[in-house]
């Protein structure tokens, strides 16, 4: 059996670098840089008030108190965007509202809570420093500076800094095109009767939703049966609508495992066993005249998902131009004990909980009872995979294991 590492490796090499596209701001939100944005003006561009008050010479109210407030003329009104050239000498002042330009000769801002609010003349109960309430040019920014780097995702923040240096486009790795499709005769469309011997199809909507989370536009096929002329027109009719087909179910060593009998016919997808629990049996190649990357995933749900996790994911980031890198991992302390097979890397599901005594204490771990390849129930409570290596068949509780954080919804 290859190792998973191995096994990781050779369908990483069926990825090409993704090309970079142009694409609106609104339409890059969850793609990921392609460039590195830098700022064609300093942030703010001009001195401006981060207040609404009244623009000064700190020097007038050097004497300011309560029992003898300072009064000033107010010269003038300055609204955010006006650009009409105001200059305040000694011994008067502006009112001036947040955003707006400081006038010239004006070194400070005082809060209109700290005046009378005054229109003609304000009076002011207490000094001010040189520099309150004053946004220099270039606090933010400073012109040519690069403000994000490539292989960002682009989300509300970066959306907001695109467009406050001015980009209405920005180069992107568009979002790869997932397709999803499921095999098997017992299969039903959820929502509709079930008849002997058939189960509601969930692998599709599951392998859907991840690679949705992922970052991906994804097309949901649903499935098809075992039929092999059915399956086989079904992949050519769906190549032109992906970067990348996803299948699950018929690729382990049984009469009808029809995606397995299809794709081997090709020559160009290689089935194969991975010495891992749950998850064994593999498939992985392309297909179509275009060299579509193909990853074939086990039927069973939950063989299906670790699948997805282990393999799919580190595929999809190499797409969508980010390191291709296994989902982090942390240590943590197992809470009950569990077995794993010899030879074979486990992923068992499990809840982690992060420890509140003290910087230094280590996250726990509790492994679901279910652990069974067809049990699907305890995904959904699921938020880390606990990884038990080759070479363990047993890891008593209160062991330190090393756990896989599963993607966040």
């Amino acid at each position: 059996m290859k190792t998973v590492e191995q096994h990781v490796s050779d369908v990483l090499g069926l990825i090409a670098p993704p090309e970079p596209t142009e694409l609106d701001l609104l339409q890059a939100h969850g793609t990921v840089l392609a460039e590195a944005v830098t700022s064609p003006v300093s942030l703010p561009g001009f001195d401006n008030s981060s207040m609404d008050g009244y623009a000064v010479h700190a020097a007038d109210l050097s004497s300011a108190t309560a029992d003898e407030p300072v009064s000033l003329p107010v010269i003038a009104d300055i609204a955010a965007g006006d650009g009409s050239p105001v200059a305040v000498a000694p011994g008067m002042c502006a009112r001036i509202m947040t955003g707006a330009p400081m006038p010239t000769g004006a070194d400070a801002v005082v809060p209109v809570e700290w005046t009378d609010g005054g229109t003609a003349t304000a009076r002011f109960d207490r000094p001010v420093k040189g520099g309150n309430a004053v946004r220099r040019a270039g606090d933010d920014v400073r012109e040519g500076a690069e403000v994000l780097r490539p292989g960002v995702r682009v989300g509300a923040g970066e959306m907001g800094v695109l467009a406050a240096v001015g980009r209405r486009s920005v180069s992107v790795f568009p979002r790869p095109r997932v397709v999803v499709l499921s095999t098997g005769e017992e299969l039903v469309e959820p929502g509709r009767p079930l008849g002997p011997g058939q189960i509601w199809e969930s692998n599709s909507f599951m392998l859907a939703a991840a690679a949705r989370d992922a970052g991906c536009e994804v097309h949901r096929h649903g499935f098809v049966g075992d039929d092999a002329a059915t399956v086989l027109d079904t992949l050519e009719g769906l190549l032109t609508r992906a970067d990348l087909l996803i299948t699950s179910g018929g690729v382990s060593m049984g009469a009808y495992d029809v995606v397995k009998e299809v794709l081997t016919q090709q020559g160009t997808v290689e089935f194969t066993q991975v010495a891992m629990q749950p998850g064994k049996p593999q498939g992985f190649g392309t297909v179509g005249p275009d060299g579509t990357p193909i990853l074939t995933l086990p039927g069973n749900p939950v063989s299906a998902f670790v699948s997805f996790q282990v393999f799919v994911q580190p595929v999809l980031r190499k797409l969508r131009g980010l390191d291709p890198g296994p989902l982090p991992t942390t240590r943590a302390t197992l809470t009950s004990p569990v077995t794993s097979p010899p030879g074979r890397r486990s992923y068992l599901r499990g809840v982690l909980t992060e420890s509140a005594h003290g910087r230094d204490a280590r996250p726990t771990v509790a492994p679901a009872v279910r652990q069974g390849s067809h049990q699907l129930s305890a995904l959904a409570d699921a938020d880390a995979l606990v990884v038990v290596p080759e070479d363990v068949t047993e890891v008593r509780a209160g062991a330190v294991v090393e756990v896989m954080r599963l993607p966040e919804g």
